[in-house]
């Protein structure tokens, strides 16, 4: 899974883009500013959801230009693209080889995860930013879990608005509507086990050398029967409708991360073991999507090197290296990406 063209079209800042990568390592530098972000937020459209800064698709337009944004990008001979029309900014297009495609069905060409700086905040922020960082990784081994989501979510949706706009809802309506959510509910109970479970025996056998890695184990808190799900649902209609929406689900769960080396979970832990933490997720991710997918992720990490000394740069530089992913990276200097050496295809974003 490598691009070998990407192409934006009015996308943030940029008007006209075009790069070509030549190399494993796109290493993206320029002042701060520029749009190195930027493109790699286009990258992150390119499977499902909403991207690496879950904006606004209207936000995403060149403000200088009324036509709406276009990213394409050619892998293994196949040309995907996504966008917006001006007439329609909040609706998002698909093209795989020129026609028509779901949002969903980027994901069985295409698997990303990403780091970004808002992330350093992951494990102490709330459930909703773990539980979307989970559910991405797992979209990245099974591209199915993409659309039980959706259905999910419709299906929650469509509970709330019933319990909200009926001072006595049917409760036939209601029993349909929850056996909808339990059943996309267990795909995704059993997907997000299912990858846990790998995750948690790839992260055992991760090297811990040359990038320092921690002893990691993995838990999900929140259901894990979806049978039990249809009976607490409606056993919890009255509250819920005073809540004004669903409260238990797997649109509820969380995921907590403990470093084993402390004995602490991972909000205890400071700034750069929670920084530890992460990367290491992501090593052993991209070692398990090479495993079951046949060919690793690409990775986008917006500033990952900004704040780790020489040593451990080019340690972290050497494992990336052994993943065989395609890794694009931001910076503002070059020179941080000195220690990748000929793997890199240093890309100048020059500044507006």
């Amino acid at each position: 899974m490598t691009l070998s063209l990407l192409t934006l079209t009015n996308f943030r800042n940029h008007a006209r883009l075009t790069v070509q990568p030549q190399a494993q390592f796109i290493a993206l530098h320029g002042p701060n500013g520029a749009g190195k972000t930027n493109i790699l937020e286009a990258v992150s459209l390119l499977v499902p959801g909403r991207g690496l800064r879950r904006a606004a698709l209207s936000e995403m337009a060149n403000s200088t230009h009324a036509d709406g944004f276009t990213i394409s990008a050619e892998l293994d001979g196949i040309i995907i693209g996504t966008g917006i029309e001006a007439a329609a900014p909040e609706r998002r297009k698909v093209r795989i080889n020129g026609a028509n495609a779901s949002i969903n069905a980027l994901a069985e060409w295409l698997s990303a995860i990403w780091l970004t700086p808002s992330m350093d905040r992951l494990f102490v922020d709330g459930a909703g930013s773990r539980r979307r960082f989970l559910d991405r990784l797992v979209l990245a081994l099974e591209p199915g879990h993409a659309r039980h989501a959706s259905r999910y979510e419709k299906a929650v949706q469509q509970r709330n608005r019933i319990l909200a706009t009926n001072s006595a809802p049917d409760a036939i309506w209601l029993d349909a509507t929850e056996a909808q959510m339990a059943e996309s509910g267990a795909f995704i109970i059993d997907a997000r086990a299912r990858m846990l479970a790998a995750l948690d025996s790839r992260l055992a056998v991760l090297p811990k050398q040359p990038f320092p890695v921690p002893a990691i184990r993995l838990a999900m808190v929140g259901p894990t029967k979806a049978p039990d799900l249809k009976e607490i649902w409606r056993a919890s209609r009255r509250k819920d409708a005073g809540a004004g929406r669903t409260l238990v689900g797997p649109h509820r769960a969380d995921l907590e991360v403990y470093n084993l080396a402390n004995g602490q979970s991972a909000d205890r832990c400071s700034t750069g073991e929670q920084k530890a933490l992460l990367l290491s997720l992501i090593l052993a991710h991209a070692a398990l999507v090479t495993d079951q997918r046949g060919a690793p992720p690409i990775l986008l990490l917006d500033e990952v090197a900004a704040h780790l000394d020489p040593l451990r740069r080019a340690a972290l530089f050497e494992r990336l290296t052994a993943t065989g992913a395609q890794v694009w990276m931001t910076g503002t200097e070059a020179v941080l990406f000195d220690a990748i050496g000929p793997a890199a295809h240093l890309f100048a974003v020059p500044p507006l």
